[in-house]
């Protein structure tokens, strides 16, 4: 009993998400109301209906006391979580208990991210943003929320099943030589030969890596790029994994096939890739399993392959037909996804900028990612620019500081010389600009002109204006499909693309079937377990970087794991998954340290700050979060950047790093001990993190 609604203020609804439960109901509620033979409602009609008291309730709490609720409950027990972005208002709601109002507050927040590294700086303009969210075109519409509601599923899925999106961190394959020859070959032959092709179209590869599922092998940066910051690697995983998900289910191997290839000499510190000369004979020593694994996934291709013919009654034939018409086409991966992501240059930060990503999949749960700076990619930061400097003047003149607005004159008439300049510029493309010469025309003579008002906050409305014009400009040159000009957009070509996916597969040929085993045993307890005896699990996240560490805890019907098969293994990892909840909850309120004694089991959870050389900082009393706070995590709010700006307020001119450590130690060993394994454990983690990956 799941759904997530976007809607406007208006009530009309601009997305929703429902599972299949909450779908049911919905379909019975309204359903049984119809007279007999009478065609049922539109379920998007029904949703509407369901919702439209809540969203005049909430639009009227905002507009009479200029507040409104942000959670309530039901008789039924139904938590209900909603969130006002700008005008758009997003509910989220569960009625089964399994989320509780933290977690429907982080799908919407994600939900939220998603759609801007999807629309970029269009999300800023309520007006546009309805457009986007809710096309005219019926067909184009459901193809859009098909699209959203896999994404959301996906994100869903891997916060489920995969320890990075439950602690929002990056998580790499531990095999420093395997990187490290990667990092290299990324970029002294990949990067390197498609940006000085020819026929690469003006773009220019910034950003380059390898995922194996969801952990990353290798990623390399070109030296003029930006640094790619954790959420924004994070999100394009989610597209990643949305675009080929990993099925573990078939790709598991037998549970005695794991427990042949379970020894941490095999797992931790594999030899390094033969040569071609001995491929043949040292390939087969490598991984026993491997091949069992690679007949699995044959079989269970063969299996979903051609469906047997039977005989179907025609109307159900034509109502499935009807059905797939509607699924989108399967990706082409020679089809770039426009992305906008953070930049940080010399000159400042530049949330949402454009960028085209390549998903190249190499086999079955390896990718080869590329992200590129398209040619007008300028145009962006000047719309920023102009953006955040209306931001601020509407800012001042709503809060009444007229005369503060007046005396920057200096940068008010930069601003009006440097648009006046942008505006001449896009005159000589095909973008369509007379709208906002029109609108900037009117906004000049109001404020510049003697016999104007000036200055006052009768230019509110038209920053507002002004606003919405960049950020139309924004949208014709990288949302609408159609670029300028009427072709189709630019984009490394077919034949680049495939070289550069041979290139890598024939790097990675010896490697594929370790690679996908690692993936899923990438470091073991085995490792750890005669030096801190009684240590169950742990996670252990640097936060600067944005990268976790942490024994593998895949537990499907098919196979096994080090906490065994069944209940038991289940039941450790919903404590794992509960420890986080409760750490985070700990953490809002300002505490950096968490110990705490559930049944058989000990938890710990410690956050700490290091500088550079790994001396540990003194303790400082952290920022206390209000209830109505983004949920603390790296995916839909940094919450760890900002904690690393407040705390390096007092320790300027040195670097400060973040850490957090989360272990589960059996109730019988002593607290002293478990403390000092706490301790001895985080030192020895402290160095296979410093692998430069991002």
């Amino acid at each position: 009993m799941k759904c997530l609604l976007i809607a406007s203020e208006s009530a009309e609804v601009l997305f929703y998400w429902t599972d299949p439960e909450f779908e049911l109901n919905i379909q019975e509620q309204y359903g049984a109301s119809q007279e007999e033979g009478e065609k049922p409602p539109a379920f998007e009609d029904s949703i509407n209906t369901l919702f439209a008291p809540i969203i005049i309730s909430c639009s009227t709490m905002v507009d009479r006391l200029g507040d409104s609720y942000t959670s309530f409950s039901t008789e039924n027990n139904h938590t209900y979580v909603l969130h006002q972005f700008e005008e758009c208002l997003y509910i989220a709601v569960n009625g089964d208990r399994e989320e509780g109002e933290e977690d429907l507050k982080r799908k919407i927040y994600v939900m939220k991210k998603m759609i801007e590294v999807l629309f970029g700086m269009v999300t800023l303009s309520s007006t546009l943003i309805r457009k986007e969210l809710r096309p005219q075109d019926t067909e184009q519409r459901t193809r859009l929320w098909k699209h959203l509601q896999s994404l959301l599923e996906t994100y869903s899925r891997l916060r489920e099943q995969d320890q990075s999106f439950l602690v929002e961190a990056v998580e790499r394959l531990i095999h420093p030589t395997l990187c490290e020859q990667c990092i290299e070959f990324l970029e002294r032959r990949l990067v390197q030969q498609i940006n000085s092709s020819v026929e690469r179209a003006g773009e220019e590869v910034l950003h380059a890596f390898i995922l194996v599922h969801t952990k990353l092998l290798a990623f390399y940066s070109s030296r003029n790029a930006s640094t790619l910051t954790s959420s924004d690697l994070l999100a394009l995983i989610v597209m990643v994994q949305n675009m080929y998900p990993s099925n573990i289910d078939l790709e598991d191997t037998a549970p005695e096939d794991v427990e042949n290839t379970s020894a941490p000499d095999i797992f931790y510190t594999p030899e390094p890739s033969p040569t071609n000369k001995d491929s043949g004979t040292d390939r087969d020593s490598v991984n026993s399993g491997r091949y069992e694994e690679s007949r699995h996934e044959g079989s269970s291709i063969m299996e979903s392959g051609t469906p047997v013919f039977e005989f179907l009654d025609p109307d159900i034939q034509m109502a499935e037909d009807s059905l797939r018409t509607l699924e989108a086409p399967p990706p082409d991966p020679s089809t770039p996804s426009r992305v906008f992501l953070e930049v940080t240059l010399k000159e400042g930060c530049y949330p949402m900028m454009p960028h085209s990503m390549y998903c190249l999949p190499l086999w079955p749960g390896i990718t080869l990612v590329l992200l590129t700076k398209i040619p007008n990619s300028n145009l962006a930061m000047s719309v920023y620019v102009f953006l955040e400097a209306f931001v601020k003047l509407e800012k001042r003149l709503s809060e009444g500081l007229e005369g503060s607005a007046a005396r920057g004159q200096t940068s008010i008439q930069d601003l009006r010389n440097k648009l006046d300049k942008f505006i001449r510029a896009l005159g000589t493309s095909d973008i369509q600009t007379s709208q906002l010469q029109s609108v900037w025309t009117e906004f000049k003579s109001r404020a510049f002109t003697r016999g104007g008002p000036g200055f006052s906050r009768d230019l509110v409305p038209w920053c507002h204006t002004m606003k919405s014009q960049l950020c139309g400009v924004y949208r014709q040159c990288f949302i609408t499909e159609n670029t300028v000009g009427g072709g189709s957009p630019q984009r490394l070509s077919p034949s680049l693309q495939d070289r550069a996916l041979t290139m890598v597969q024939e790097k990675l040929m010896d490697w594929k079937d370790f690679l996908l085993v690692k993936s899923k045993r990438n470091i073991t307890m085995v490792s750890y377990l005669e030096e801190f005896p009684g240590l169950i699990h742990f996670i252990y996240v640097d936060r600067t970087a944005g990268q976790m560490i942490a024994p593998s805890l895949n537990i499907t019907d098919r196979t096994t794991s080090e906490l065994g098969k069944g209940p038991l293994a289940h039941f450790i990892k919903g404590k794992v998954w509960g420890l986080v909840n409760t750490s985070r909850l700990y953490l809002q309120k300002g505490y950096s340290t968490v110990t705490l004694r559930d049944g058989d089991y000990f938890f710990c959870y410690f956050l700490w700050f290091e500088n550079e050389t790994g001396y540990k900082l003194e303790v400082k009393d952290l920022p206390i979060l209000p209830d109505d706070s983004a949920p603390i995590g790296m995916l839909a709010w940094d919450y760890y950047r900002k904690l690393l700006r407040y705390y390096s307020k007092s320790h300027q001119g040195e670097v400060v790093k973040c850490y957090e450590l989360l272990t589960v130690h059996l109730g019988v060993i002593p607290t002293e001990y478990i403390l000092q394994h706490c301790s001895q454990l985080a030192r020895k983690l402290w160095e296979p993190s410093r692998i430069p990956l991002l």
